[in-house]
Formats: structure tokens, C-alpha cells, sequence
């Protein structure tokens, strides 16, 4: 559990679309562009280790990026180097952050003050989801990963507790940026597991992010 007087101001923050990171559950990513090597070189140089995950807001061609102002921090867990200088790392989700504003500095990468308030269920023990019905859930969950050809381990799925499981599939799915941003943004796992729901029966009757967002 990390404390919340560790919680720093600032943060770098990086913008990957898809990527989403939740609290307590692990996001491996691969760094290889300059500036965000230069980022986790930084971070490993200090006390927390944090990085801000954050989504960018879909903008039209050529018009100025702009990002989601709720993001996920997480602390670097594990990390390893490649022979060409590219590493692997492990983000283990702390909390949420909402982005104030931007940090001018020389710094290649994104920095950001940021404020932890609203977010303090992150930092407790994991979420239960006292309404989760599996035996209605695992069968529709089936039906979407074959309708878009994935596959997982049944078994693990069927014996990871609420918190891991939904939160795994929230990150794992294919949906769209917005949609992995309005699960991000539930206030409670509950929430979540009905947004994540929607969002596949959704898809298996055909229906397009448009008109979902309609």
C-alpha cells in the first residue's frame, strides 16, 4: 500500500493511447523512444518511482493533442534492459490523479502538477463487487472473445478474485480509447464491471463507438 503523504505534486506523465492502467493491477510496457527513456531514467532517480498513465483526447487531423484530465499513476515494479538500450518495465497502478496543468521545463517528456483528491478508495484494500453474478457474466465474456478471436485461461479467469478480474479485463479488452477512459474514470468496481458490460453486449449486437456515444 503507498502511503498518501508520499503522493508527489508532480509527475511525468505518459500519453499512450489503449493503455490503460488501474489501481493495484500491473501494466507491462515497452520503452524505447528517447524521450521516454530520458523519462524513466529520471524516475528511477527518485523515492517513488511514479509514472502517469494518461489517455489523449480524440482530436481531428492536425488540431492541437490535448489529453483526458483523469489519469493512473504507477510505480515501476520491475524493469529490465535489452541489449540495444530499449527496457521493459512493469507499472503497478497506486491511484488516480486528476491533471492541473502542465510543467514548462527542458524535460523531452510530458510533466504534470496533479491533484490526488477524490481518489482515496485507490490507496485502501481491493474492491469487492458484492453484486458480481459470474455465472451470467463468464458466459457473455465467452461470447465476446470469441466473436473477436481472443483467447485466455478460463480457469485463472474463473478463480481471480473481483478486483483482479475485472480490472484485468478493463485493460485487456479491445475497446476504444474513450471507452477504456469511462472505466478508468467509475468511482467503484461495481461501476466498472456494469460499464465493462455495456460496452461488450454492445459490440455483440454490432453497435459502433458513434453510436454508443449518442
Amino acid at each position: 500500500m503507498f502511503p498518501a503523504a508520499d503522493l508527489p505534486a508532480t509527475i511525468p506523465v505518459f500519453p499512450l493511447p489503449g493503455a490503460l492502467l488501474l489501481p493495484r493491477a500491473k501494466l507491462p510496457l515497452h520503452i524505447f523512444e528517447p524521450r521516454y527513456l530520458a523519462m524513466l531514467e529520471d524516475v528511477l532517480k527518485t523515492r517513488h518511482r511514479l509514472i502517469g498513465m494518461i489517455q489523449p483526447r480524440p482530436v481531428p487531423k492536425g488540431a492541437e493533442k490535448k489529453l483526458h484530465s483523469i489519469g493512473c499513476a504507477g510505480r515501476i515494479t520491475a524493469f529490465s534492459e535489452t541489449e540495444d538500450g530499449r527496457y521493459m518495465i512493469t507499472l503497478t497502478g497506486v491511484s488516480r490523479f486528476r491533471m492541473i496543468e502542465q510543467v514548462e521545463g527542458f524535460a523531452p517528456y510530458i510533466r504534470a502538477r496533479i491533484g490526488w483528491d477524490g481518489f482515496a478508495r485507490d490507496l485502501g484494500a481491493a474492491e469487492h463487487d458484492a453484486g458480481f453474478d459470474r455465472e451470467t457474466f463468464l458466459p457473455l465474456l465467452s461470447r465476446y472473445f470469441a466473436d473477436r478471436q481472443l483467447s485466455t485461461d478460463w480457469d485463472s479467469l474463473k478463480d481471480a478474485d473481483d478486483e483482479m478480474l475485472i480490472n484485468a479485463l478493463s485493460m485487456l479488452c479491445p475497446f476504444s480509447v474513450e471507452d477504456k477512459q469511462a472505466l478508468l474514470e467509475a468511482p467503484t468496481l461495481t461501476e466498472r464491471r456494469e460499464t465493462m458490460t455495456t460496452l461488450i453486449e454492445f459490440a455483440l449486437r454490432g453497435g459502433s463507438n458513434e453510436e454508443m456515444m449518442q
